[in-house]
C-alpha cells in the first residue's frame, strides 16, 4: 500500500533533481524546468496532505501554483526569447551584465 512517506519521498527526490539542475546547468531552458520539478514536488506534497488530511486546502493551493508556474512559464520564456534576440545567447554565464 502507498502511504504518505512514498509521496513524501517522491517529491523530496524531484525536489532533490531540480534543485541540481537549477544549480548546476548553464542553459537556461534547462533552469526553467528545473524550477517546474521544484513547484512540481511542491504541488505533489500538498496533493498528498490534502488527500491523507481529509481537506480541501491543499488541493486549492495546488491549483493555485500550477496557474502561478503557467504564468512563469510564459514571462520566463517570453524573457528568454528578448534576451536570445539581443545576446544570441541562452548561457547564464553569458549574461553577466545588464545592458549592452
Amino acid at each position: 500500500m502507498i502511504t504518505l512517506y512514498h509521496y513524501l519521498f517522491l517529491s523530496f527526490i524531484l525536489f532533490l533533481i531540480g534543485v541540481a539542475g537549477v544549480l548546476l546547468r548553464r542553459n537556461i531552458i534547462i533552469v526553467l524546468m528545473s524550477l517546474e520539478l521544484i513547484f512540481n514536488s511542491v504541488n505533489i506534497s500538498l496533493a498528498a496532505f490534502s488527500y491523507y488530511l481529509q481537506t480541501l486546502t491543499g488541493t486549492v493551493f495546488v491549483v493555485f501554483n500550477i496557474t502561478v508556474a503557467a504564468a512563469e512559464v510564459a514571462i520566463g520564456l517570453a524573457i528568454l526569447v528578448a534576451v536570445f534576440r539581443r545576446r544570441q545567447t541562452v548561457y547564464v554565464d553569458e549574461l553577466d551584465e545588464m545592458r549592452g
